[in-house]
Order: structure tokens, then sequence, then C-alpha cells
């Protein structure tokens, strides 16, 4: 299959701060990609870069093989990006169901389909579709948030730390969930603190260190590296 997505050259600097230095990066249409990497080394600013938050200084953002950079972020979601945001960003004095509205905000076409199958996919909001966004767990918050994302109709759904303050079994459930997403056509770029569940679930994988990668190769062959093992997995089994 050929690349949803191709970095070249991406630069990106922060005042004095070089927070991505010259990366070049492949996520291949239909399949999971992770990076993982200590905090602050430049992952979350790819994927902002990608979804046009930020600007950056340098490089290509090849989408769909069109050039993305420099286009407004909107411009982007209506292309077929989206991003779930670190800390999942809910609107919390809004409805489950007006939250999921927002996600389809750019989309003049009929979405009770994208409805219907989010609520396939996370009975709980189905069941709890009036009830305010801020007094969901925070597990059912990361529900919400993906169920936004879906209602753009992405092709490339980006992911920054969808398990970040879970308990295990709902980081399970998490990844469940990444998993039927990406069966269901949709390619995922994935960053994750949770560096054994991302690469056991992903087809390939990118360690990014201070704003470089220094490693990449299948999610399980990362897995199974000895590096990478004594730097982000620790013990595993």
């Amino acid at each position: 299959m050929s690349n949803i997505l191709e970095i070249r050259g991406l630069d990106v600097r922060f005042g004095g701060i070089h927070a991505v230095d010259n990366i070049d990066l492949d996520v291949e249409q239909g399949k999971i990609v992770t990076l993982i990497g200590a905090n602050g080394a430049g992952k979350s600013t790819i994927l902002r870069s990608v979804s046009g938050i930020v600007k950056p200084h340098a490089g290509q953002i090849l989408y769909d093989g069109q050039d993305i950079l420099g286009k407004s972020p909107d411009k982007i979601v209506s292309m077929g990006v989206t991003l779930v945001p670190e800390g999942r960003r809910v609107f919390p004095n809004l409805t489950v169901l007006e939250n999921l509205k927002i996600g389809a905000y750019l989309r003049k076409d009929d979405y009770s389909a994208d409805l219907e199958y989010v609520y396939s996919l996370f009975p709980r909001l189905k069941e709890r579709h009036w009830q305010l966004a801020g007094t969901l767990s925070g597990g059912e918050q990361q529900m919400l948030a993906v169920g936004r994302a879906l209602m753009s109709r992405p092709r490339l759904m980006m992911m920054d730390e969808p398990s970040l303050g879970l308990a295990p079994i709902v980081v399970k459930g998490i990844f469940d969930i990444i998993k039927t997403i990406n069966a269901d056509g949709i390619t995922v770029l994935l960053i994750e603190q949770n560096a054994n569940m991302a690469l056991k679930t992903a087809d390939r994988g990118y360690v990014i260190e201070t704003g470089h990668i220094t490693m990449s190769g299948t999610g399980l062959e990362l897995f199974a590296d000895e590096r990478v093992k004594e730097a982000y997995l620790g013990k595993t089994k």
C-alpha cells in the first residue's frame, strides 16, 4: 500500500529550542504507527504540525501526496485528518451528544450513520448522551474524545497519549477500540506512554529522542530490541 502521510525534513523551533530536527517519517495507509520516546522528545509537536496547529520552520508534510504545510487546522480536518489531543479536552459543560456533534461541525452531509457507528463502538456514550461531559469518568471522556474525532469521518486519526491516567482495564479497552477503528479502514498515528501496549499493537514504530528519530522498525522488532526494552519497556513478559 501507499503512504497516506509522508514527513520530509520536518524542522520545528520554539525560540531557541529545536523541538523537531530534520525528521523523515512515513505512515502507510491502513496501518497503525506509533511514536515512542520520553516526555519532551518532540512527539506531540510532530502531530500538532501535521494537524496545522504548529507552524514548522521547514520541511514537507504530504497527506495523500498533497503538501498540507501551511494549511489551516479546519482545512486539514476537512481533508480527512483528525487529532485526539492529550488530556481529552472534551467540552465539560456540553452534553455527550453536543460534544459529538461538534466533531461533525465541518460536515454538510447527514452524519447520523457515523453517530450510530460511534455509539456501536461506545455503548456507554449512547446510554449517557444527555449527560454533561464534565461528569464522565476519565475513561468515558477518552471514549468521547475518540468518538468526537470519528464524527469528522477521518482517513487518518492521530492520537496523543490516549491511555494517560487511565486504569489498566480501561487502557485495554481503548487499545481494543484502536484496533477496531483500524480494521474498519482508518489509519492511526499514535503517541503512547505505554510503550509496551503501543508496540504490541502497532504495525510500525519510531523512537524519538530530543527531536530526532533514533530507531525505527516494525512494532514487534522494536518491542524485542534490548535498547528499547531498557529505555522504555522495563520488565516485559
